[in-house]
């Protein structure tokens, strides 16, 4: 990639995991809110219903994490934690009309492995009980491949999962020693054929990140011919995010140095180059999938869709119920977002409230917003009449309601980052790394002045 180009464009943009940003939630938005717009939602699109639930506990504090995780606590904390995710689940679940049905149930964390079995058993008998499900939904899990054995895996497959992603982060030593990550308890190969036993509906993502400490470009190329050998179903090579403002561990990994900016883009490329030349298409900014995957198929019939746990697909996406500490819903028109504290969360659950700290009530402009960044996000590409179709509007309409500026979209253009028509915005090949710059150059939250997010590369 052109340096001057990197230099140019790698800017701190949001992530767009929602629109609008985490960032802008507010705490006006309270239980009151949330609970009125779960009410709403029985009447909103879509009607599928996906579940995310958050897990935070972690055995090991990673130096490279920038999500809401904590270090293990007593095992009554573990125990209080569990009973009072089931409490939740009840108290929202009760005003959900119960004719909608479950497309997706995500576990994330933190580390949903690093609890007991039994409480993730206990937790899906309720969810299963509670609602119907599509054919064939998602009921996937995270988990840290350094603490699974023959008997979790074996319970979290009686659990109902069907898509398990491996933490792996890299397969080098010295690498995982200077981010503080215990390397896998068994060979990976192992975990997968174990987990694929006689299940030949599991799918197996294997997981990993660029720009960590000791990592090179060659060395993550050697990483990534290791994971193609390893014929997962998936493989996610996330950009590392350095947040430390966020996630003040993250500093730790200042003393130790982090690869420089060009560095991790030739990680990126060798990754993609490598992933694609061995039967993987890419998918968005970072995730890579077998020709015949869901994800795969959506993508080519312009289906991605994209929220807080990942790519999905349009089938699979509801709109999202989130439970457990820090977790954010997702509604048609809203988010809501938990407690941070597991102490007030407990607390307040077992009183019968509920953990709001903040939110956010998209406006009209929003909603449109969201579609087009998401658009752009999911399937590379904006075609605004498309847009206007889906949500009642003009392509004139759908461009007023965003930052348009055809000087800067022609400047992407005459750098090679974006192909443009009045019609079409088209991201190329070499915009891949840039696609949130694009997003961003739409978005007219990025006009607040707000710079507290993490660089493209």
């Amino acid at each position: 990639m052109n340096c001057e180009l990197l230099e140019k464009y790698n800017n701190p943009v949001p992530r767009y995991t929602s629109y609008p940003p985490a960032n802008f939630f507010t705490e006006e938005f309270g239980p009151g809110n949330y609970l009125d717009a779960v009410i709403q939602s029985n009447e909103w699109k879509p009607q599928n219903i996906s579940i995310y639930i958050h897990i935070p506990f972690c055995l090991k504090m990673c130096y490279f994490c920038g999500c809401n995780s904590y270090a293990l606590r007593q095992a009554d904390v573990v125990d209080a934690y569990h009973k009072a995710l089931l409490l939740e689940i009840k108290m929202i679940t009760s005003r959900l009309d119960k004719s909608r049905k479950v497309s997706q149930i995500h576990y994330g964390g933190g580390t949903p492995n690093a609890i007991p079995v039994e409480y993730l058993q206990e937790i899906n008998e309720l969810l299963f009980s509670t609602f119907q499900f599509i054919p064939d939904p998602e009921i996937a899990i995270e988990v840290n491949p350094a603490y699974l054995t023959f008997e979790q895996m074996t319970g979290l497959k009686k659990a109902g999962f069907n898509r398990f992603s491996l933490g792996i982060q890299d397969f080098d030593t010295e690498v995982l020693d200077a981010v503080n990550r215990d390397k896998p308890g068994m060979p990976v190969h192992e975990l997968m054929a174990f987990l694929k036993q006689d299940a030949p509906q599991i799918a197996v993502n294997l997981d990993f990140i660029y720009g960590l400490p000791k990592q090179t470009a060659a060395h993550f190329s050697e990483t990534i011919r290791k994971a193609i050998e390893l014929k997962p179903d998936r493989l996610v090579t996330f950009s590392y995010a350095h947040v430390p403002w966020v996630s003040k561990i993250q500093k730790k990994l200042e003393k130790v140095g982090l690869p420089a900016a060009d560095e991790k883009i030739k990680m990126y490329e060798a990754a993609y180059s490598l992933l694609t030349q061995n039967g993987y298409d890419a998918i968005g900014m970072d995730h890579y999938a077998n020709p015949n995957d869901e994800l795969t198929v959506a993508r080519h019939n312009k289906q991605l869709h994209r929220n807080f746990q990942g790519y999905c697909t349009r089938r699979t996406t509801g709109q999202v119920y989130a439970f457990g500490v820090t977790g954010i819903s997702q509604l048609s028109g809203v988010y809501s977002q938990n407690t941070k504290s597991i102490d007030q969360y407990i607390a307040k659950i077992n009183q019968g409230e509920l953990t709001t700290i903040k939110g956010y009530a998209l406006t009209d402009q929003q909603v449109i917003l969201r579609e087009v960044i998401n658009e752009l996000m999911c399937n590379e590409q904006i075609v605004w009449s498309e847009i206007g179709e889906r949500l009642g509007f003009t392509s004139e309409e759908i461009k007023k309601n965003t930052t348009y500026n055809p000087e800067l979209l022609h400047q992407f253009e005459a750098d090679g980052i974006i192909s443009l028509s009045d019609e079409k915005i088209q991201i190329t090949p070499e915009g891949q790394l840039f696609i949130r710059t694009v997003a961003a150059s739409l978005d007219p939250l990025t006009q607040s002045g707000q710079t507290n997010f993490s660089k493209p590369v």
